[in-house]
């Protein structure tokens, strides 16, 4: 591997600054959990985890943290994802790759709608709003 310069040693330690203030919980009031077990691992949650980080890097949601679990028992629709923020119900998402991580971001984080077609665990009935569009009550 080539010698870094101080320059591209200070750029990376930006980059990773960056990345890991997602991680940081104070003042986030919006959480993604992402199921990194090795079932998880397996089926692509790293990337989907990284696709969350850029998704919100590039609208700027720095009141969201994205943080990782172990297994959430959902297996057979790995990779799997919990969203947890005020006004909507907790909700894990399954067979997240990235393209459907950044549709969560810009549907339910900033629409404030469920992502329907990859819902597997929701809260009972009478606290969602099945009308056009899916959102909590």
């Amino acid at each position: 591997m080539a010698k870094m310069s101080l320059e591209e040693l200070r750029k990376l330690r930006d980059e990773q600054k960056k990345s890991l203030s997602h991680r940081d919980v104070e003042n986030k009031e919006i959480q993604i959990i992402v199921g990194m077990g090795t079932c998880g691992i397996a089926a692509g949650a790293k990337e989907t985890l990284n696709a969350f980080i850029e998704e919100l890097d590039e609208n700027e949601l720095k009141t969201v943290k994205v943080t990782q679990t172990g297994c959430m028992g959902l297996c057979y629709v790995e990779p799997t994802v919990e969203v947890v923020m005020p006004d909507m119900p907790d909700v894990i998402y399954g067979k997240v790759d990235p393209e459907t991580a950044q549709k969560i971001v810009r549907k339910h984080i900033m629409g404030k709608s469920l992502v329907n077609d990859h819902v597997f665990d929701r809260p009972a009935a009478d606290i969602v709003d099945t009308g056009a569009n899916g959102g909590a009550k």
